[in-house]
């Protein structure tokens, strides 16, 4: 039967991170709470002034095995698993001089901390932590009768709940306390298991666990019918997950995504050797740019598409100063992502008060390996994260004319952007900035002709005479199925084409750029998003 109210009389703390631990302690000594605890964590209270128990009292048995063994012993377990109104149990722990632990408060040894600081393997295996986890899934499973606390942001609630309920804890508060405890090991085994599996080389373990860290609730997913959380993974990768966001109003759901989607974007153009921004909506680039500044590759970035930029993400490769600045915030733009900003830029976008600024402090690496995860019915798509980068591969010219060297910056420009933007995607671009762009349809054709319908619009918008196509070249993220892909781009205007190659009709598209004279390449890469 459920208790309502379970007084505490005995507390075993154990903890990694001991940020709070003498204040929360000094408080629970003030309810009469009996403190046991262990090695390091029982030094900090001595030296602090609380009187407190050492576990090996209690267990009859020092610390063993540089500390591997010391709480994994049946009067630490039985007195956190141990029914308070079962006989049995009741009889075990008198015949065996167990005494009950009602609360428990154990944060974990820091393995993600290890892992991130660099350390060599032996090292990031004796962080593994194996007595914590054993308690807090005993004080959970037992959660009518015992709190477990695991997050130092737990303390002062639970206190308060302690000092106004007599040195007792509702059951409301340990069932909350118990599910976050579960998380917390799932999260810290997930860590573990995915860590191994790297550093042994299996790609496909026979199970596989995620787990993150709330960061927090948003005011809906998608749409608004649907409820939406954030959360951090344990994956060091700069972007929205390290963002300090200076001001405006909360990220939405869509936000997040798309605001992750421009930032990678972005990262594929290297800061020490240009400056670039990417605008992007509804995860697809409607404009992006190379430039000298970030205040000229914004205003060549703005021209593809100045229509779908409005209500967009800005994302830049470099620090935002105060010319970029004032330019960004011309249009309605919902949020600037950039590693940095200077404060006068910063002062520049808080005139928007709803317009987000978030500081990322770098840029992700393209290169980087790690993994990406798609849902699906009753199960999950994990596959490793397309770092291939266009600078690295071995580009191969199909056609009798080679591109020009402008030609080849544009090609690798272009096909930089074609990995970031939803399959069939097709990239018109010249001088370093994007003309067209076609995303997301089921024909590729139809991609090449959309974007070359944006490309003349984007040209009639800023008042030029023929289109911006005129002149580019192409990028597929995918082969060309058939030659009329290649020959609605060159009706368009572009002299050069670069993709991956690899269809039963290369010869046959290729063959069409020869008698119209313009230079293919295949890079024999695909760059798939769906």
């Amino acid at each position: 039967m459920p208790i309502e109210f379970r007084r505490a009389g005995r507390a075993l703390i154990s903890v990694s991170d001991k940020t709070g631990l003498i204040d929360f302690a000094r408080g629970l000594a003030a309810l009469g709470i009996e403190l046991i605890s262990t090695g390091g964590t029982r030094q900090a209270l001595v030296e602090a002034g609380l009187e407190v128990r050492d576990v090996a009292d209690l267990t009859g048995f020092p610390e063993l095995m540089d500390g591997r063994v010391k709480t994994l012993h049946p009067k630490v377990h039985g007195g956190l698993l141990a029914i308070r109104e079962n006989p049995e149990h009741e009889a075990a722990m008198l015949a065996h001089g167990i005494s009950p632990i009602d609360l428990l408060v154990v944060n974990l040894y820091p393995f993600q901390a290890t892992i991130d600081a660099g350390a060599d393997f032996d090292a990031c295996i004796e962080n593994i932590d194996i007595g914590g986890p054993a308690m807090i899934r005993a004080a959970s499973k037992n959660f009518n009768d015992v709190a477990v606390v695991v997050a130092v942001e737990d303390y002062a609630p639970v206190l308060a709940e302690l000092q106004a309920n007599g040195a007792a804890t509702t059951l409301a508060l340990r069932q909350r306390l118990a599910q976050k405890a579960f998380a917390r090991t799932a999260v810290y085994d997930a860590a573990i298991s995915n860590w191994l599996a790297e550093q042994i080389g299996v790609d496909a373990p026979a199970f596989r666990a995620f787990g993150g860290a709330l960061a927090e609730v948003l005011r809906y997913g998608e749409n608004p019918h649907q409820s939406a959380a954030f959360y951090r993974t344990p994956e060091r990768r700069f972007g929205v997950a390290t963002a300090r966001q200076l001001q405006g109003k909360q990220l939405s759901y869509n936000n997040i995504g798309d605001t992750d989607a421009a930032f990678e974007l972005v990262a594929e153009f290297d800061p020490e050797r240009t400056a670039a921004v990417a605008i992007i909506k509804h995860s697809n680039p409607c404009g992006v740019a190379e430039a000298q500044t970030i205040e000229a590759a914004y205003r060549l970035a703005l021209r593809c598409d100045p229509v779908s930029a409005y209500g967009g993400i800005v994302a830049l490769n470099r620090r935002l100063d105060a010319k970029a600045a004032a330019e960004i915030v011309q249009i309605f733009t919902e949020v600037i992502i950039a590693p940095d900003a200077d404060e006068e830029a910063i002062a520049i976008v808080g005139a928007k008060k709803n317009l987000r600024l978030l500081i990322t402090g770098g840029l992700p690496d393209p290169r980087a390996p790690g993994l990406t995860i798609r849902p699906v019915a009753g199960g999950l798509l994990v596959q490793s994260r397309d770092n291939a980068v266009v600078d690295d591969m071995e580009l191969r010219v199909v056609t009798k004319r080679a591109p020009s060297e402008a030609e080849w910056r544009d090609l690798a420009f272009a096909f930089r952007v074609a990995k970031h933007v939803k399959s069939n995607a097709i990239v018109y671009a010249k001088d370093g900035a994007t003309a067209g762009i076609g995303a997301g349809q089921m024909s590729r054709v139809d991609s090449t002709r959309i974007a070359a319908i944006k490309a003349a619009e984007a040209a009639k918008a800023a008042g030029l005479p023929q289109s911006l196509a005129v002149g580019s070249v192409v990028a597929s993220d995918a082969f060309f199925p058939f030659p009329d892909g290649v020959l609605t781009a060159i009706e368009a205007g572009a002299t050069a084409l670069i993709q991956p190659g690899g269809s039963v009709r290369d010869e046959a598209v290729i063959a069409a750029a020869d008698e119209k004279g313009v230079a293919m390449a295949f890079t024999g890469v695909r760059h798939f998003r769906h």
